[in-house]
């Protein structure tokens, strides 16, 4: 059975294999902006690249735990560093 996939520009196209290529990317995002499922999304970069660079990413993310928002123990996907302090009025608060 074939799925159905909303039509993409070829912007989108790169956007989705971008982010797909990103670790802490999960494909809840990719379906949350483009309306693809995980399969879909695998399907896409099957056809989209070359065969070996299709089996490097797929095993690169088969069972990675980013990708997966149920599995990952990360919160928040965005690095933040304690040190940082917030931003406020477009100007950035100075370390004392």
């Amino acid at each position: 059975m074939k799925l159905a996939t909303p039509e993409l520009t070829d912007q989108d196209i790169d956007r989705i294999v971008e982010m797909a290529w990103e670790d802490r990317t999960p494909f809840d995002a990719i379906l949350a902006q483009f309306g693809l499922k995980e399969q879909e999304v695998i399907e896409l970069m099957r056809r989209e690249m070359k065969a070996s660079s299709w089996r490097m990413w797929r095993a690169r993310v088969q069972g990675r735990a980013t990708k997966h928002r149920a599995k990952s123990v990360v919160d928040d996907a965005r690095f933040k560093c304690t040190l940082q302090k917030k931003i406020s009025l477009n100007k950035i608060s100075k370390r004392k």
